[in-house]
């Protein structure tokens, strides 16, 4: 098993793409500065998707063009699009690498992005080869890969077609993301099983909702399954708006408490993580689901 799992912050976009009322620009743009000071180096910064659909990332560029000057040796700002238009927008800012969607379902792929899995699928392909065409990093994540709210149950024979599929057309790395919090560890490992069996050396990176308090231990199975990067949101704050009862994201202090306690660097710095998750806390006006950041760190 490793001894160090790269973590990519994603408050900024899929943290706050459900909030009900608009996140000031500017918030964004210190969220994002704090995670930075924390010791973050992959950040998801926005979604290049339709204003109508999610207000939130309405701003999309205006946050772009708000970012610290980074290069992509020391911090990589990452854009989520769904399809061409998206990619084309996140072209025009300084955004280091675009993240494509791909559904594991018809049913999720039609809610969220009006394709078809297969299609979502397509579209992946055509956004990796557009941004490689431009000298850009890109990667893939295969939502609702264990369990959708329209369709159910997920085979992972399924996540490894896409994942085979889609590894062809040469992506830096694939995400398998629980988009529902319904996964379970031994899911994990079969899921991990599947998809390193379909696409051998290509990097896997875990996305996990906290939903039915499982995703602390999801990651945990992910690490010894082989995974190498994990998705995290600074308090836990998150959601889909298009899966109904979708909770926050695993909680970025939550789970690199669990990997350094473990022996398991992530370079991050615990108390600026939960420093910021205090901070947001205040921001929103609630007390927010990450349990490090209210109980603290191990006791001095």
């Amino acid at each position: 098993m490793t001894t160090r799992v790269e973590m990519v912050e994603v408050a900024a976009r899929d943290g706050l793409q459900n909030e009900p009322g608009f996140f000031p620009t500017a918030d964004k743009l210190e969220l994002i500065a704090r995670a930075l000071a924390a010791g973050s180096k992959r950040i998801e910064v926005a979604s290049f998707v339709h204003p109508g659909r999610v207000p939130q990332m309405a701003d999309a560029e205006a946050v772009c063009a708000g970012l610290p000057a980074r290069a992509a040796e020391e911090v990589t700002y990452i854009g989520l699009v769904l399809n061409k238009r998206g990619a084309l927008r996140a072209l025009e800012t300084q955004v280091h690498e675009l993240g494509a969607v791909i559904s594991a379902s018809d049913g999720f792929g039609m809610a969220n992005q009006g394709r078809t899995s297969d299609e979502t699928a397509d579209d992946a392909i055509e956004i990796i080869r557009l941004a490689k065409e431009h000298g850009r990093s890109v990667q893939a994540t295969i939502s609702v890969a264990f369990g959708c709210p329209f369709d159910g149950e997920i085979a992972p024979s399924r996540v490894a077609e896409i994942v085979r599929k889609v590894a062809a057309a040469g992506p830096r790395e694939i995400a398998i993301a629980d988009t529902i919090g319904v996964g379970v560890p031994n899911q994990v490992k079969a899921v991990m099983a599947a998809v390193k069996a379909a696409a051998p050396g290509m990097p896997i990176r875990l996305h996990f909702h906290d939903t039915r308090n499982t995703a602390v231990a999801n990651a945990w199975a992910g690490v010894e399954a082989g995974a190498t990067t994990i998705d995290a949101s600074i308090a836990g704050i998150g959601g889909c708006p298009f899966a109904p009862n979708a909770t926050g994201n695993v909680a970025t202090e939550d789970v690199h408490y669990m990997l350094q306690r473990s022996g398991v660097e992530t370079g991050l710095k615990l108390d600026g993580l939960i420093e910021t998750a205090k901070w947001l806390s205040v921001k929103m006006g609630r007390t927010l689901p990450g349990l490090v950041s209210r109980a603290g760190g191990f006791p001095r």
